[in-house]
């Protein structure tokens, strides 16, 4: 005899089927919930005890990074396991869809490569002051995908770690010392001997104006309109910019007070008035 359709027990087949896989997607947003919040709490732990240790400071945010997303990987595959999706064939899968994932996301792959390019090679530190990526400021952060700097009006800068590696990087920070090179044009009037040596004793007389390497102060150019003295002495990297301003001011009042006058470009109109009756 056939069989007869039995609706009550496709009701039944299909709540039971319901009810397993609510379960099983209860359970599945249970240890994600669960392991995201671990693998947050991990990092947080992570970061504050390496930052305890001698480690570089530029590693810390780079490893807590790495430890972090290898938690996620590992939390992933557990939620998938719970559904009944097998990881080895998971793990086939992943790795037939790399070639289009990794084109999907090429530039973020650049950027992870760019990360380790950079903690590698060491072009600069947490705490240095740099020019690249089209922005300058000191660095805050060098992560997994990005670096992170505080411009000098304090304005947070965050630029993808392909386009700090893949350009030119000006570290200000990395050598002790700094050249100030600077150009005081005075008049041709002047007596250029009592302008070099003004400018010499007003670099003489400030302490952050290294003796060696000594200052140069010599005739650069003859200006359209004064006589141009470069002026270039050395100081400590940290005194750079409050010792250009100092000798800036003290140089013009000094020169001044000497006699000597610091021309501005002029120019002398002549009028002609043509005569049409």
């Amino acid at each position: 005899m056939d069989d007869v359709f039995d609706p009550a027990g496709l009701v039944q087949t299909v709540t039971d089927l319901v009810a397993v896989k609510a379960l099983d997607a209860l359970a599945a947003i249970a240890v994600l919930v669960l392991g995201i919040w671990l693998a947050r709490r991990i990092r947080g732990a992570l970061r504050s005890s390496l930052g305890r240790t001698k480690l570089d400071p530029t590693l810390v945010p780079f490893a807590a990074g790495l430890v972090y997303w290898g938690l996620m990987a590992f939390v992933l595959i557990a939620v998938l396991g719970i559904f009944g999706i097998e990881t080895a064939s998971f793990a086939v899968v992943i790795g037939a869809a790399g070639l289009a994932v990794g084109l999907a996301l090429q530039g973020t792959l650049s950027n992870f490569a760019a990360g380790v390019m950079l903690l590698t090679f060491r072009p600069f530190g947490v705490g240095n002051w740099i020019e690249a990526g089209g922005a300058a400021g000191t660095v805050q952060e060098i992560g997994l995908f990005s670096t992170t700097l505080h411009t000098g009006d304090n304005v947070r800068v965050i630029i993808p770690n392909s386009q700090v590696y893949g350009q030119t990087i000006r570290n200000f920070s990395a050598n002790p010392t700094r050249r100030i090179d600077l150009v005081m044009g005075v008049s041709y009037d002047d007596d250029l001997q009592v302008v070099q040596d003004t400018i010499l004793r007003v670099l003489r007389a400030d302490e952050r104006v290294l003796e060696e390497p000594a200052p140069v102060v010599a005739v650069h150019e003859l200006g359209d309109s004064s006589v141009d003295f470069v002026v270039r002495p050395w100081c400590a990297a940290g005194d750079y910019w409050k010792l250009r301003w100092d000798l800036l001011r003290r140089m013009k009042e000094e020169l001044e007070a000497a006699g000597c006058s610091i021309p501005y470009p002029q120019r002398d109109l002549h009028v002609f008035q043509r005569d049409v009756s």
